[in-house]
């Protein structure tokens, strides 16, 4: 296959993984990284295109060459960046845009030299370097992350060094190197090129669904506007402390604790208001807690905390803290000061409960509290002892 022939299977490649792409994102919200990403592809498949022309008589050399080059490191550094969001560096703009236009530059410089094998260094060495850029993106977070990034992360870098080790031997070698002709690796080149198009192509698609499937198992237990476990997901964090409270030792207490008169809120100064009371009310209760505690957003205004290895006096006392602080803390809604309180139940889990028996006693002291005229605190009924034979 010759190089020209490689050249066009490289933009139809690239072609074709932005038109599938297209076609299945069609009418979605599309994420940061993959829309970057996809500008990438399409620069590149641009570059190839007329980088086929190269030489051709069809266009001018210098301005396929030039512009050919000009548009590949453009995309090569959008798909780096694209690689960069995805490991969490939101920034790589700052570095990416200076590394494109210092490439182009080079590539420039070495096409006024007019010499081929400076040209094909220059062209090499900048193609390379982006794709070890993206190489050190996926090893981002290498000990934490799954194996398909660190392969992907190996066999990109090696690939990388192929491309770039080409336009090394065509100036130090130019007649080849040990048994291998400089034919032999521009087709080791060219065949990593097209491998690289491949493995960074279907990379980042896996890891980009790897991504959704993630977010989607978060937001499953996660209530995104609190920024805190939902029921299931406080139900599911819950349930080892209910196998260890079989065991003897230190019990482990449960609050669950409802915001008073918290319609009036919504009715008198609407729901956003209400979104910034129920968001101060828990960023209040995170400052009482201890890293170990876990606070959780049971239904509606219904919330509840996890306080593990925390006997019942202590639990109480804890409890009061945040009632109080809640209480003396005025809220600021964007239209009004407001005051808010909250009735709070407390319980610690015995060794016979299952999560029914728990909660049904907790919401038992709930409403005591609440019947009790609100802002206050309930202990759950003691254990009926044990009859003696």
């Amino acid at each position: 296959m010759d190089l020209k022939t490689i050249l066009f299977a490289l933009a139809l490649g690239n072609l074709t993984l932005c038109a599938a792409l297209f076609f299945h994102q069609h009418g979605k919200a599309t994420a940061a990284a993959l829309a970057t990403w996809t500008r990438g592809r399409q620069l590149q498949a641009a570059a190839w295109l007329v980088l086929c022309f190269h030489g051709s008589g069809v266009l001018p050399p210098l301005a396929t060459g030039i512009a050919g080059y000009a548009l590949l490191f453009g995309g090569l550094g959008l798909e780096s960046g694209a690689f960069w969001e995805t490991a969490g560096k939101d920034h790589w703009r700052s570095r990416m845009v200076p590394a494109i236009v210092l490439a182009i530059l080079l590539y420039g410089a070495a096409y006024v030299v007019d010499e081929p094998g400076v040209r094909l260094l220059a062209g090499a060495l900048a193609t390379g370097a982006f794709y070890m850029s993206v190489a050190a993106a996926l090893a981002a977070g290498w000990k934490n992350a799954v194996m398909l990034r660190r392969a992907l992360a190996v066999t990109t870098a090696v690939l990388a060094v192929l491309v770039a080790v080409r336009g090394v031997l065509a100036v130090a070698m130019p007649l080849g190197w040990g048994g291998l002709s400089l034919a032999v690796v521009q087709y080791l080149a060219s065949a990593s090129l097209y491998l690289l198009m491949l493995i960074t192509g279907f990379g980042f698609l896996l890891l980009e669904r790897e991504r959704q499937v993630r977010e989607l198992e978060r937001v499953a237990v996660l209530d995104t506007l609190l920024d805190v476990p939902n029921r299931r997901g406080f139900f599911a964090a819950l349930a080892p402390w209910m196998a260890l409270a079989r065991r003897p030792g230190v019990p482990t207490a449960l609050v669950v604790f409802d915001v008073d008169n918290f319609k009036r809120i919504n009715d008198d100064y609407g729901h956003p208001a209400g979104d910034v009371v129920l968001r101060a009310i828990v960023d209040m209760c995170r400052k009482q807690l201890r890293d170990s505690d876990q606070i959780g957003r049971l239904v509606g205004v219904e919330f509840a905390l996890l306080l593990p290895r925390t006997e019942l006096q202590h639990a109480l006392t804890v409890a009061e803290r945040i009632r109080a602080c809640i209480e003396v803390t005025p809220i600021k809604t964007g239209r009004a000061l407001v005051n808010m309180t909250v009735s709070m139940g407390v319980t610690t889990i015995r060794a016979d409960d299952s999560t029914v028996s728990l909660f049904k006693r907790v919401d038992e002291a709930l409403q005591t509290a609440k019947m009790a005229g609100r802002n206050r605190i309930a202990e759950a009924a003691p254990p009926i002892p044990a009859a003696t034979p």
